[in-house]
């Protein structure tokens, strides 16, 4: 509930109105089967960096498998984004691919955001939560932060956390918890996010005593997606209600949702990455559909341009053409939490 008002808190009859324009421009879109697009986004997802210290094999920045250019957000340009788009954004995820906190400069950057008072959100894997990082986490104003933590022990979280240490995660998260009471915070809220895999499934009721255990505010459980799931994937949960795949009668397996021809991802959001390239969500992980460059326009001008209009349409006219849709639930799915 705490955390719910602090997001209503952001909004101001400016934001309110540009949320309340995109969204009926969404259901009008729905209702004539044509894109129409009144506003601008009100919630926008910029990457840090690419690079990431761990090499999760669903993961292309764990792959070191991007065909795309990578590197770290520079701070003068993101502050020029947010400079033009603080008046209708009201939700900024500080995460696409890659390790936030590699960034040197990236909690300077969520500092920026937080004065303009825009609800700013991370995910991380945990391992750069030391006493510095974390005493600078609180001060800088993040109102949420996710950290994976996907398994209750060692042996079970590196069999999907290539490299890494659950010991370092656990440290990390009772730094933010401790630095949050020293400097007698509300925020960040901090979750677990515990990504369902068959390994690890049979670990959930132990998730939920460690996040206890050591304060955490909320536990989530993520389901997985996986890139070839057709003919069976060992990370494919055996408890179904945690799996976005369904085992057909042949033995192959399929995406449980249906593939419906809307998004409200393509009127309410966009991602942002490092280098300015605005793609239209955060499936398309190697920016193959690049709808503008903000190194070149403004974003009110990608937004509302060309290619952004011919992605909606293409859209409408169904999603089971568009390569990156093919393998969507419509957003990260989080079954559970507490």
């Amino acid at each position: 509930m705490r955390d719910s008002l602090n997001l209503l808190s952001k909004l101001g009859p400016r934001r309110l109105w540009n949320a309340v324009k995109v969204y009926l421009s969404f259901l009008l879109t729905r209702r004539l089967k044509k894109p129409i697009q009144w506003g601008l986004p009100f919630s926008v997802a910029i990457e840090p960096t690419t690079a990431c210290n761990l090499r999760c094999p669903e993961c292309p920045s764990g792959l070191r498998s991007f065909s795309r250019p990578t590197g770290n957000l520079k701070q003068d340009f993101f502050k020029k984004m947010i400079d033009e788009l603080h008046k209708e954004v009201f939700y900024l995820t500080f995460y696409f691919q890659g390790e936030p906190y590699i960034n040197p400069d990236f909690l300077e950057m969520v500092k920026y955001a937080h004065k303009k008072r825009i609800y700013t959100a991370t995910s991380t894997n945990g391992h750069f939560l030391n006493e510095e990082n974390a005493k600078l986490t609180v001060e800088s104003g993040l109102d949420r932060l996710i950290i994976s933590i996907d398994g209750s022990t060692q042996e079970t979280y590196e069999s999907y956390r290539k490299a890494g240490k659950l010991a370092n995660v656990i440290q990390g998260a009772k730094n933010i918890v401790k630095w949050k009471k020293e400097l007698k915070s509300k925020t960040p809220h901090i979750i677990f996010q515990f990504l369902v895999v068959k390994p690890n499934e049979h670990q959930i009721p132990e998730v939920y005593e460690l996040a206890k255990e050591i304060g955490v505010d909320e536990v989530k459980l993520k389901t997985a997606q996986i890139y070839d799931f057709e003919q069976g994937n060992p990370l494919i949960p055996s408890i179904d209600k945690y799996s976005r795949y369904a085992k057909k009668a042949d033995g192959t397996y399929q995406i449980k949702n249906e593939l419906l021809n809307h998004c409200w991802k393509l009127w309410h959001s966009c991602v942002i990455t490092w280098d300015g390239t605005v793609v239209p969500c955060c499936f398309d992980k190697d920016a193959k559909y690049q709808l503008g460059d903000l190194k070149e326009l403004s974003f009110r001008q990608v937004w509302q341009g060309q290619a952004y209009k011919n992605f909606r349409a293409e859209l409408l006219k169904g999603r089971d053409q568009i390569d990156i849709c093919t393998n969507c639930t419509e957003g990260c799915k989080v079954w559970a939490k507490d």
